[in-house]
């Protein structure tokens, strides 16, 4: 039993992370493109995968953006 001793780490996505997940992949690639990234890059960070900084801070923009419009 290989790591038994350490707790497993799991990912804690936000609940912004969560909503960007839920969207579907036409709106999540639009909402991509306007963050200048990929697709890959949005879901990782979707996923509370580790991704810089700089990319985490336009994916919560650019969906708090999309949020504030559909309301």
């Amino acid at each position: 039993m290989r790591g038994f001793l350490q707790p497993a780490k799991k990912n804690s996505p936000s609940e912004a992370q969560v909503a960007f997940g839920e969207l579907p992949r036409g709106r999540r690639v639009k909402l991509a493109k306007a963050a200048q990234t990929t697709l890959v890059k949005a879901d990782q960070w979707a996923r509370g995968e580790a991704v810089d900084a700089a990319l985490a801070e336009a994916l919560e923009r650019v969906h708090g953006a999309h949020a504030k419009k559909k309301k």
